[in-house]
Order: structure tokens, then sequence, then C-alpha cells
């Protein structure tokens, strides 16, 4: 389950999560490694910038492009600094005031500490850090407050891959997801056949799994089924008429790809003849299942919704 999710995050991420096009991610090394444009040279007489790569793009551009804020005294063109000491300092600081900043806007981040963000090797150094100055009992300024995990090679790699995977879906879920609109929601519920099905609630605490957005976007997915499943497979040649049904969530119910092919049909009419038509409408085989996920893929093929879904 963790690997298909982390499948689709990077997905999503790699096609959708920055400006000027793709950008292939993997999650957590990239995410890790790619923190700044430019670090300080070692020259001792001139302290200029060593650049690491203008096409480099960094965890805040990808904050930058979707949520259209700049975090907090971090900026495109922030070095760190060649000290080892002061580096590891200012990558924690980094990570820090990123999910200060995600959790300021509605992330639920509590679990995940800003050395979970680091590499394995500056992690290590955290922790010697940590460690050497607290036993100097100095610098209480830049100790952690907080209790110190020291975790072993292995468990850290899973806990930062988690950590990353988490910071993620927390930054779908408060610069993205919250772009979905309720606005035509009356309107949508305007049809006679829609009216008969039971309401999905709006309200805030009506769902302890699903947000008042995600509840939209099931009530839109709704509107589009019952609205389009008599019109879209009249003439299907694999069955009749598909049943009513109410969609309440987003795996069981999108199974058979029928929800999906409907909502596709509300906007691309032209492909119930060419693909839709031969979907089977009350399948009950994994074959059937899969013959109408392949007709599916293919007809996103087709427009060119090119979201890299597998069927």
């Amino acid at each position: 389950f963790f690997q298909k999710t982390l499948t689709a995050i990077k997905n999503w991420f790699t096609l959708f999560g920055w400006s000027k096009g793709q950008n292939p991610i993997s999650v957590p090394y990239s995410l890790r490694r790619d923190v700044c444009k430019f670090q300080m040279a070692s020259s001792q007489e001139t302290g200029f910038k060593q650049n690491l790569g203008k096409d480099t793009k960094t965890v805040y551009d990808m904050v930058f492009h979707l949520s259209g804020q700049l975090l907090p005294g971090i900026t495109s063109s922030k070095s760190l600094p060649l000290d080892p000491v002061e580096r590891i300092l200012q990558l924690h600081w980094q990570h820090s005031t990123l999910l200060a900043f995600l959790k300021s806007q509605g992330a639920s981040l509590p679990h995940v500490m800003p050395e979970f963000l680091l590499e394995p090797d500056d992690y290590k150094k955290w922790i010697k850090i940590q460690t050497a100055l607290k036993v100097d009992g100095k610098n209480s300024d830049i100790v952690s407050d907080k209790h110190t995990f020291i975790l072993e090679d292995s468990i850290f790699e899973t806990m930062s891959k988690r950590a990353w995977t988490d910071v993620l879906l927390q930054i779908y879920k408060v610069f993205v997801l919250t772009r979905v609109s309720s606005r035509n929601i009356t309107d949508q519920l305007s049809l006679e056949n829609v009216q008969k099905m039971p309401r999905i609630k709006s309200e805030p605490l009506s769902s302890n799994i699903y947000s008042p957005y995600e509840r939209t976007i099931l009530t839109w997915l709704n509107k589009h089924y019952e609205k389009n499943r008599k019109t879209v497979w009249k003439d299907c040649q694999k069955g009749g008429v598909p049943p009513m049904r109410w969609i309440v969530n987003f795996d069981r119910d999108l199974l058979d790809g029928l929800v999906l092919a409907a909502q596709l049909a509300a906007y691309c009419p032209f492909l119930i003849a060419t693909h839709f038509v031969r979907m089977y409408t009350n399948p009950k085989s994994h074959e059937q299942f899969l013959h109408n996920c392949l007709i599916l893929v293919n007809a996103m093929h087709a427009v060119s919704l090119a979201i890299d879904i597998k069927v």
C-alpha cells in the first residue's frame, strides 16, 4: 500500500509539481539532495559561490510554484556555507522553516522532525553536533529543545522516506486539494435523477476520512456518472445501461472504470463511440475489469491526457 502511494505521489509531483514542465523526482533521494543551487567555494581569498546547476530544482521551488509563497528567509539564491557544522545547522534550520510553514497552512506533520529530512550522512553529523553541544552545555540557542532521536541506518532510511512521503502528501493537501471549489454544487445537483440520490454532506465534521474538498469531488463524480450513464452506454456492445450507484469512496467505487469513463465522456463525448461502447457495464471477472481499464487508459491517451496512470 505504501509503495503504491509513493509511486502515485512521485508521478504526480514529477508531472505537476514544478514550473516549466516536468521534473523527475525520487523520494526521498532527489528531495534530500537538491536543497540549494549554490554552495560557498573553498577559496579563502574570495568567498565566491559555486553554482551547483542553474537547472537544479529544489523543494523550495516546488512549494513556491504550488503555493505562490516564498518561505521566510529562504531564496533560490541562498547558498550553503562551506563549514561542515554551519552547513548542517543551516540545513536543519531550512527544514524546520519548511515544516513550520506547511503547518501554518494547515498541514498535519507533528511526527516529522527536521532531521528526518536530511541525507543519512548529514543526519549522523547532526546527531554528533547535538551530542557535543549538549555535553559542553554551550550554544543552547542552536541545540534542539526536542528529544534527539538516534536511529540506526536502516531505520533512518525508512523513517526519512516516510517523512518525505508525508510532507509531499500534506503539500498536496494544503496547496492543491484546497483549490477544489464547491460554488457550482447546487447547479450540479439540479438534475431530477441526481436529486433522488442520497446527498454527500459537505460539512467539515461529517466525515473523519474525507475532507470537504474530497467530498466535493465525490459529488462531482456522482453527478456526471448519473447524468451520463444512460447516454454513454445506451448502445453498449457488452451489456445494457449500468445501474445507478452511490459513489462514496475513491477506491472500490472506481475499480471497474465505468465511473471515470463517465467523467471523461462528459467532457469528450466523441470518445463514446470509439472507446466506451466496448466496455463491460456489469463486469464480474478480473479480465473484464482489466478490459474496461485498458479502454479507459487508451481513451485518456487519445486526448493526450498523459498522467502516467497504469491500467
